[in-house]
């Protein structure tokens, strides 16, 4: 009887100290000054944010009247300016969509649950559901993809399937880059299905 009262007391020895320690831990610190965490707020907030790109041939003067090309329409339900930061940047919360118009004036979507336009490095980042569907019905998804507007370059790390109906192929993979309309395609790793025509004689 008294060696098991004597595991109790040792038990609840070693017990007690180990809790005490445990709720000495808890962080009740309260944060001010540099170290308090800031809270960021857009300068402006846009409701049925619309914004379109035009391109001229020749560059146009101050008195000039010549004809401009639609090359892009971005639509958004909100649009978050971040403009005033030192890394200033746009958020589309809500999600987006983007019409691109090729030379030919035919026009591809790009769709996306979520995206980040960065102003300094003309870097956009789209995530949730990214879906771009070209004039001629290719089709790329993806849960996240980059767009570098400086030279036209959209790419991943990430997983993507790309649906060609020109050749009845569809390619699953992980990681790739391609121009804006598609002509050129770069998978880092890919696994998928293609049916190839076989011709009859």
């Amino acid at each position: 009887m008294t060696s098991s009262i004597k595991n109790i007391f040792t038990n609840i020895a070693v017990v007690l100290p180990m809790a005490m320690l445990f709720f000495a831990c808890a962080d009740n610190y309260r944060r001010v000054g540099e170290e308090a965490g800031k809270k960021i707020f857009p300068q402006g907030i846009a409701n049925n944010f619309v914004l379109t790109y035009t391109e001229t041939v020749d560059e146009l003067g101050t008195q000039d009247l010549k004809s401009t090309k639609v090359i892009a329409v971005l639509t958004s339900p909100v649009s978050e300016d971040f403009q005033n930061l030192r890394f200033p940047y746009r958020t589309f919360p809500n999600g987006l969509v983007l019409d691109v118009y090729d030379k030919d004036s035919q026009k591809s979507v790009v769709k996306a649950d979520y995206g980040i336009m960065y102003s300094l490095t003309n870097l956009i980042d789209l995530q949730g559901n990214v879906v771009i569907e070209t004039h001629d019905g290719k089709r790329l998804e993806a849960p996240q993809l980059y767009y570098d507007q400086n030279n036209e370059w959209i790419f991943t790390q990430g997983e993507f399937t790309y649906t060609n109906p020109e050749d009845g192929t569809v390619m699953d993979g992980e990681g790739m880059d391609f121009n804006r309309n598609l002509s050129f395609f770069k998978a880092h790793k890919t696994y998928g299905l293609m049916m190839i025509k076989e011709e009859l004689k």
